[in-house]
C-alpha cells in the first residue's frame, strides 16, 4: 500500500524562495482549531495536541481502509483585532502587538478523500474515549488563498520581522494590497530543531 504524503504530493506548497515572490494557491482542505493567546503556553500546546491527536486517529483509520497518509506540516494563520491596534503595518505587528492578543487558527493539510462525516465522527469518539475536551473545537476546514506573496523565513521566529520587511516592501513596490490572514506553514519541527535552524513559509494573501 502506498502512503500519500502531501509534502511530495504539493511540492510546490511546501516550497519557498528565501526572496518574495508571488504564487496561486488553488483550495485545499484542512483539520483545524481556533484559539487565542502566546503561543509559548501550557493552553496552545494542548490546543496542538488535540490537533494532532485528532490528526493520527484519522489516519490510522485510513489506513485501516488501505488509505493510507503522511500527517502534513503544522499550519497556522494569525491575526488580531485591527480596530483595536489600528495603523500597525504586517513587519511590525510581531513586535507592538503583545502575544496574549493574537488570534491563531492551527491547520494540518490533509487529504482530499478524508470526509466532513469521518471528521465529525473521529472527534466524537475521542472525546468519549479519551476525555480531550479541546477536541471538540477541531472542525474541517475549506481554504482557498489565492494570489500570495511569500517568502522562506530561516531563522528563529522572534526574527520573523525581518522577513516580514521584506514581503511589505514588495507588497508596497507592486502595489497589492493585503486580501487574508498571515500565514505561516513550519517546515521545521520547533520542538527538535535549533532556533537558527528552522524554516518557515510565511504567506500573505494579496490582491
Amino acid at each position: 500500500m502506498e502512503k500519500l504524503d502531501l509534502t511530495k504530493h504539493y511540492k510546490a506548497y511546501y516550497t519557498a524562495s528565501t526572496s518574495p515572490t508571488v504564487v496561486h494557491i488553488p483550495a485545499a482542505q484542512y483539520l483545524s482549531i481556533q484559539g487565542k493567546g502566546d503561543p509559548s503556553s501550557a493552553q496552545y500546546a494542548a490546543v496542538l495536541e488535540a490537533l494532532y491527536t485528532t490528526a493520527y486517529a484519522l489516519k490510522f483509520m485510513y489506513k485501516a481502509q488501505q488509505q493510507d497518509f503522511v500527517v502534513a506540516k503544522l499550519e497556522g494563520l494569525w491575526w488580531f483585532d485591527e480596530t483595536h491596534f489600528a495603523n500597525i503595518s504586517m513587519a511590525n505587528a510581531p513586535q507592538q502587538i503583545p502575544r496574549s492578543e493574537w488570534h491563531y487558527r492551527m491547520l494540518i493539510r490533509l487529504p482530499d478523500f478524508v470526509t466532513p462525516t469521518v471528521v465529525k465522527n473521529t472527534v466524537e469518539k475521542i472525546v468519549s474515549t479519551k476525555q480531550i475536551a479541546l477536541v471538540k473545537a477541531i472542525e474541517l476546514y475549506q481554504m482557498e488563498e489565492g494570489k500570495c506573496v511569500q517568502i522562506l523565513h530561516v531563522g528563529p521566529f522572534e526574527n520573523e520581522p525581518e522577513s516580514l520587511k521584506q514581503i511589505q516592501h514588495f507588497v508596497e513596490i507592486n502595489k497589492l494590497e493585503k486580501n487574508g490572514l498571515h500565514h505561516e506553514i513550519y517546515l521545521s519541527d520547533f520542538r527538535k530543531t535549533a532556533p537558527e535552524k528552522l524554516r518557515t513559509i510565511l504567506r500573505e494573501p494579496v490582491k
